[in-house]
């Protein structure tokens, strides 16, 4: 879409986001979203403080427990369910292995894999935290509707894929602009 002085100062484009021709509600939703999502992320560290973990190490054994409900789950599998790296999950599971929290074995199939599995004490560690966890979540989520929860379900993950794109889009800009 080309400038043009009826959008110069418009920081959106897309028409699904304008309002009237404004991107003041665009800006509303950003400058709400950003504080929320340092709450979620100060929630759980909060979840891992209590069970003696950091905030990612919970959200991995959560998650490795969430996944395994649908079959194995492995190191790869596990990188791309939390958007992090392979060898950063490697590492932070090791160190959930040495605390006796999750398993770690080659895939009986492909060595290179790494089947994680959670450990009757790492079960116990967020069967413990489950009253908590529960208050917390329902705090977070007070007052918005079955109908709304569905739609950001719907809607999260095409955000989270976008925000990849728009990341990786960022830095070959500013790749760019150092060369030039």
């Amino acid at each position: 879409m080309a400038t043009t002085p009826a959008n110069k100062n418009l920081t959106v484009t897309h028409p699904a986001c304008l309002v009237d021709g404004s991107d003041r509600e665009f800006r509303h939703l950003v400058n709400g979203l950003l504080p929320f999502a340092a709450r979620l992320l100060s929630v759980r560290d909060g979840f891992g403080s209590l069970i003696g973990l950091t905030g990612v190490q919970y959200s991995l054994i959560r998650s490795i427990l969430h996944l395994s409900q649908q079959g194995e789950v492995t190191v790869n599998q596990l990188a791309d369910h939390l958007h992090l790296s392979g060898p950063f999950i490697t590492i932070e599971t090791g160190k959930l292995k040495k605390l006796g929290l999750i398993d770690k074995k080659a895939h009986p199939e492909d060595k290179r894999k790494m089947r994680l599995t959670i450990t009757a004490a790492g079960t116990r560690l967020l069967n413990e935290l489950l009253p908590v966890q529960q208050q917390i979540n329902d705090v977070l989520f007070d007052g918005v509707s079955r109908t709304e929860f569905k739609v950001l379900c719907s809607v999260v993950d095409r955000l989270v894929a976008n925000g990849d794109r728009a990341a990786l889009d960022l830095e070959h800009l500013q790749a760019r602009r150092q060369k030039g």
